[in-house]
């Protein structure tokens, strides 16, 4: 690990509250993602990464990378799998990372760390083209109080119930197939 890897690694795992198997393919996405698209801290939203799951990796990519869901360029694909899409929003450049290489069974947790952290990106991840396209920028929707609790909420989450304007929790969806 060089000296900028190394200070990235220690910022992730103080961020992450430990050291793990999961920080380090997210650390490890993190920088390969940075050499394949040529990346930088993403400031505001230049950079997107889109998790299909929400696990440890994710905290690397949020200090590695800059990206959070406060900004909106953290997105969540929950499918269990441990992918990253990363995009460029000025070089329109992406790529998916999905880790092909698993830490063999019944590595303590520090030497499954180790494994992650030793294994080249190369070899640790398939490099393809992202299966969701870049979405659209973040949003900033109108506030509205909901009818019935009065708690205000975006708008664009909003139902309505006759002309009421209802949270999604004081809304009641209809469904006649539900028992």
């Amino acid at each position: 690990m060089n000296r900028n890897e190394k200070e990235y690694w220690e910022k992730a795992a103080a961020f992450h509250g430990h050291v793990c198997g999961g920080l380090a393919i997210g650390f490890q996405a993190s920088l390969y993602a940075i050499r394949l698209l040529g990346l930088t801290f993403s400031e505001d939203e230049q950079i997107v990464c889109i998790a299909e799951n929400d696990a440890c990796g994710v905290d690397a990519i949020q200090v590695i990378l800059g990206c959070s869901i406060g900004k909106g360029n953290l997105l969540f694909h929950l499918a269990g799998k441990q992918a990253f899409s990363f995009y460029n929003r000025k070089t329109g450049n992406a790529v998916r990372l999905y880790l092909k290489t698993r830490a063999p069974e019944g590595l303590e947790k520090a030497e499954a760390c180790r494994f992650y952290l030793d294994c080249p990106p190369e070899e640790m991840f398939a490099a393809s083209k992202p299966k969701i396209a870049l979405p659209e920028r973040a949003r900033i929707f109108r506030s509205v109080a909901c009818s019935l609790c009065g708690e205000i909420t975006a708008e664009n989450k909003i139902r309505t119930e006759g002309t009421k304007p209802l949270c999604p929790d004081c809304y009641s969806s209809y469904d006649r197939f539900s028992v």
